[in-house]
């Protein structure tokens, strides 16, 4: 098999501020804005990396669930417990510097984990974890 990971989602509670933090925070480019019902969806990705990206989607886009679930889901955003994704840069120190300086969530400093990487984490702009680890 030779399979891939495409695009991953997350979702957004504003499209402009996820966009900013996405695109000039984390510098992805953007890939596709597509706006449609009064939502937005935010294709974005590393420079230099066509065959990966992350979509940044509205919670409400899903017509199958209720607003007692949708209300639990912005819940759980917010809390940064919805929903996350593991990013890699080859110097987390300075990465970590200039997300700091950007005035990005800090949710933990640069660690050494008990299972074996380096990592800090951020919260983007809905409470989504962003982790980033060290590529040793």
């Amino acid at each position: 098999m030779d399979i891939t990971i495409h695009s991953s989602f997350l979702p957004h509670t504003d499209p402009d501020a996820s966009l900013a933090f996405y695109r000039d925070t984390l510098g992805f480019e953007v890939r596709n804005d597509v706006g449609y019902g009064g939502m937005r969806w935010i294709t974005v990705g590393p420079v230099g990396q066509p065959g990966t990206s992350i979509v940044l989607h509205p919670p409400a886009a899903n017509p199958g669930i209720t607003d007692s679930e949708r209300q639990t889901i912005l819940e759980l955003m917010a809390k940064g417990s919805y929903f996350g994704v593991n990013l890699a840069t080859s110097d987390l120190d300075a990465t970590f510097a200039q997300l700091e300086a950007s005035d990005a969530e800090v949710v933990q400093e640069p660690t050494e984990q008990p299972y074996g990487v380096r990592d800090c984490a951020f919260r983007d702009p809905a409470g989504n974890m962003i982790r980033i680890q060290e590529v040793r």
